[in-house]
């Protein structure tokens, strides 16, 4: 029999106050110095080696890296290293710099959407239900850790059940380069929702209402619009970097915990307060790498909760059983609100994991004596199973969508969302996918200097407005999904696609629904970096070309252009020219 590690012991028996203070309060860093002993080269090279191997192989091996972080933990906990209390600063900073960079790219109207608000209380509701009526069955089964428990003890057990993983989804959006895809935004709004219910529960389990000086934060809005004017004076360094971190952790996360509320939803508000300054989308991809590094100790921690017995992981599978309901019930809804069953499916697997938050529910069931300290431990390994479990499902690629979508009853094209009906490419010969500043650029260049007729694809509807009000023609779609390429109507005349999306994931993805729809005409693709450029060419497209190489040969191009012009104005007259001129 498998026996829990001396550190999932010492794990499980922490306060509740300490629990909750690793996710919802100022990290304690003073307390963490005056506790904890300095940690030696050796432990940090051992966690940096293992952490980095066990990444390395799960990239090797076709998974998400952070499949990879999580066996460390596992890896870790299990050979007993000695701990390094910092590793939950980290942890804590990833996330609050997470959720800041979400802010930064989230639209609020999102969260106004019928299959965001409606679907999270549903399903929500749902997901309760079942999972308390599945927790009362294996109970009645004869399951030694659920016997004897409690009606409310079981619904609160399938509260925590029944939240994603924040961090987990937009990690994996991030890296298939879907976050701004239709389903990848449903299910950022879906769980920027299930943080909104979670200050709720928060505050109605806490005792005591929040500070009477929250009422103050209403400051924050006039506060930020003159925070902007010194944002755009910063220039695009380093200054810029830290201006971020500075704007997520002390107005964003130490302000809110300050007065009560969940530091982690005060980075994500200041995020959206700042979306709009055209800054926005350089300041998130400033702060990509630092928030990337710092998420591998959330999730190597998430590792280093606990090692299970074998009741534990009698209890971890029955968990993980309801994940297939999780996903169905999303789907379920969400085509219900008029979107593509594939839309719904690829929404509904992206959320099909449990949340860290999880744990902060069992902890406030342990602190009033609903639930034993053992079930901290339990969670941590739901939670980490959950995330394995949906890493595997979900990087089966689309095609597994694909045809479980076949499956399902032919819906009206034309009775769902906008965003979902046949889009028509009229007489275009080229499309422009992503209309950004390269693709604009590119696009006004086909037309003006070619003559070629050209239609921009992109998923920012405001911009679109932009492009229309300027003469150009540009639809709202998504070009990483499959779908929309099948949806192109009249699309024959269509001879060469422009990827000019900024991240290479997205290009990738792009090309590859292009080859799955049939699509035989010339691709040319850009891309930031020499190895990008090779793969593009290895994987058959056409033209694949160095962003910054090209911005030297445009520079290059209007130097030597202005140097002749320059030279032709000064050069002395000759007597030919001038009689040419006479004449």
């Amino acid at each position: 029999m498998l026996r829990p590690s001396r550190r999932a012991h010492n794990n499980a028996g922490r306060s509740c106050r300490t629990v909750l203070r690793q996710r919802d309060d100022v990290p304690d860093l003073a307390g963490i110095l005056r506790r904890g002993r300095a940690v030696s080269a050796t432990v940090v090279a051992i966690y940096l080696v293992v952490t980095f191997g066990l990444g390395g192989l799960a990239l090797a091996l076709r998974l998400p890296p952070l499949v990879g972080f999580l066996a460390a933990g596992f890896v870790l906990n299990a050979i007993n290293v000695e701990e390094v209390p910092q590793l939950k600063v980290l942890a804590d900073l990833g996330v609050t710099l997470l959720l800041f960079a979400i802010g930064l790219k989230l639209d609020v109207r999102i969260l106004l959407r019928r299959e965001v608000w409606l679907t999270t209380s549903v399903h929500m509701l749902v997901s309760v239900v079942l999972g308390g009526f599945t927790l009362w069955l294996a109970a009645v089964a004869g399951l030694s850790m659920l016997s004897g428990q409690s009606v409310q003890t079981t619904a609160l057990l399938a509260f925590a059940l029944s939240f994603s993983s924040t961090v987990f989804v937009v990690k994996l959006l991030e890296e298939r380069g879907e976050s701004n895809s239709l389903y990848g935004r449903i299910a950022i709004g879906i769980l920027v929702m299930q943080d909104i219910v979670a200050v709720v529960f928060l505050t109605a389990t806490s005792g005591h209402l929040p500070s009477p000086w929250a009422l103050t934060l209403v400051g924050l809005w006039p506060l930020t619009r003159a925070v902007r004017k010194i944002w755009g004076r910063l220039g695009h360094g380093e200054m810029q970097s830290l201006f971020g971190i500075v704007m997520a952790l002390v107005p964003g996360y130490a302000l809110f915990s300050a007065v009560g509320l969940k530091g982690d939803l005060g980075a994500l508000i200041v995020g959206v307060l700042l979306a709009s300054h055209p800054a926005s989308a350089e300041l998130s991809r400033s702060l990509f790498h630092i928030k990337e590094l710092l998420l591998v100790g959330f999730f190597v921690s998430i590792g280093l909760t606990g090692l299970p017995d074998v009741p534990t992981i009698t209890v971890a599978l029955l968990m993980l059983l309801l994940l297939p309901f999780k996903a169905i019930w999303y789907a379920v809804l969400l085509s219900l609100m008029r979107l593509r069953h594939r839309t719904a499916i690829l929404a509904g697997l992206s959320l099909m994991n449990y949340s860290e938050f999880g744990l902060i529910v069992v902890s406030v069931g342990v602190s009033v004596g609903l639930l034993a300290e053992a079930w901290l431990v339990e969670m941590s390994i739901a939670v980490a199973l959950s995330f394995v479990a949906s890493a595997l499902v979900n990087g089966r690629g689309h095609l597994m969508v694909e045809k479980i979508a076949a499956w399902l009853p032919a819906q009206d094209e034309y009775e769902l969302q906008p965003e979902e009906r046949p889009v028509e490419a009229g007489d275009a010969e080229v499309v422009v996918i992503g209309m950004g500043r390269v693709g604009s650029a590119a696009y006004q260049r086909l037309t003006e200097h070619y003559g070629l007729r050209v239609m921009g694809v992109d998923y920012d509807g405001p911009l679109i407005g932009q492009h229309a009000e300027n003469g150009l023609r540009v639809v709202e779609g998504d070009a990483t999904d499959l779908d929309f390429w099948n949806r192109l109507r009249h699309s024959d005349s269509v001879r060469m696609a422009v990827l000019a999306m900024p991240h290479h994931g997205a290009n990738v993805r792009a090309l590859e629904c292009l080859r799955e729809s049939g699509f035989s005409g010339r691709v040319a693709a850009v891309a930031r970096y020499d190895d990008e450029v090779e793969w593009a060419k290895s994987n058959g497209v056409d033209i694949a070309f160095n962003v910054y190489a090209g911005a030297g040969l445009e520079l290059a191009d209007q130097v030597g252009g202005e140097d002749t012009r320059s030279a032709v104005e000064h050069a002395p007259e000759s007597e030919s020219s001038t009689d040419e001129r006479e004449e």
